[in-house]
């Protein structure tokens, strides 16, 4: 299912760069002193507070926002084959660029379940076959200079650094070391860092931490609730393309944004 978006009320942004963290809930992240450099961009920027994941475990929260669906799985199993809506083959379509970059992908177009620390669980664009293998490379093909950046990319660490075998502390200092550049360049050109979790630990609600900082962003804390399928809809609004699945029937962040932003 899909729906043409006329009138967006989100920015159009040159870059969008959206990095995925692994299973800690919001107050695991949010106001506490291992995560200094998440917390940093939560005091600039906007940290959506009623954020939430789709259900439990990782792969169906990775795929629901990548595709607007969980594809039918239920579990952390692979391989996996889908066709059908996706976030990179719309933006392909409409004449933008995508790219995942996965830490310790073994190899540009990689279809291996795992490799060291990286799991394909957590890459949802390896599973729709329509889609080109050169978007799915490894986090050493992150360029330098963020100005030649894909439109969207997705940023996903390896099992020590996205929080799920290490510590928070680990997660956020790789972070930092990886996009505390990219962030600081966003603000001033029309550029945006999305950055989310797929699932809390299982502890409450599966409230997530979900932090937007970049051009046009006001900051503050905002209680819109929005889950994987609103943060898809946000991005797929920036350039007015079509609201894939669950996505078509989710709200886009729309409080967040400066007015006048064009």
């Amino acid at each position: 299912m899909s729906t043409t978006n006329t009138q967006p009320s989100v920015p159009r942004f040159d870059h969008i760069v959206i990095a995925v963290l692994e299973n800690h809930s919001y107050g695991q992240i949010i106001g506490q002193a291992d995560a200094p450099f998440l917390n940093s961009l939560a005091a600039t920027g906007a940290v959506l507070t009623e954020s939430y994941a789709i259900g439990h475990p990782s792969q169906p929260n990775y795929l629901a926002l990548f595709s607007g669906a969980t594809q039918g799985v239920s579990d952390d199993s692979c391989p996996h084959t889908f066709t059908g809506p996706n976030l990179a083959g719309e933006l392909l379509r409409a004449g933008h660029t995508f790219v995942g970059y996965s830490e310790d992908l073994p190899s540009v177009g990689s279809t291996e379940c795992s490799s060291g620390l990286y799991a394909r669980k957590h890459n949802p664009w390896v599973n729709f076959s329509e889609l080109p293998a050169t978007i799915n490379q490894p986090m050493s093909g992150f360029p330098s200079n963020p100005a030649l950046l894909p439109t969207v990319s997705f940023v996903i660490p390896n099992l020590d650094h996205d929080m799920h075998n290490g510590t928070v502390a680990q997660g956020d200092t790789w972070l930092r070391d990886q996009l505390a550049g990219y962030a600081n360049w966003a603000r001033n050109h029309n550029s945006l860092l999305i950055i989310t979790t797929d699932e809390d630990d299982s502890s409450g609600a599966n409230r997530v931490t979900t932090i937007v900082a970049g051009a046009h962003t006001r900051g503050g804390q905002y209680p819109q609730r929005v889950d994987h399928y609103g943060v898809l809809r946000t991005i797929l609004d920036s350039y007015q393309l079509p609201s894939i699945g669950a996505a078509a029937t989710s709200a886009p962040i729309t409080a967040i944004w400066m007015a006048g932003n064009g």
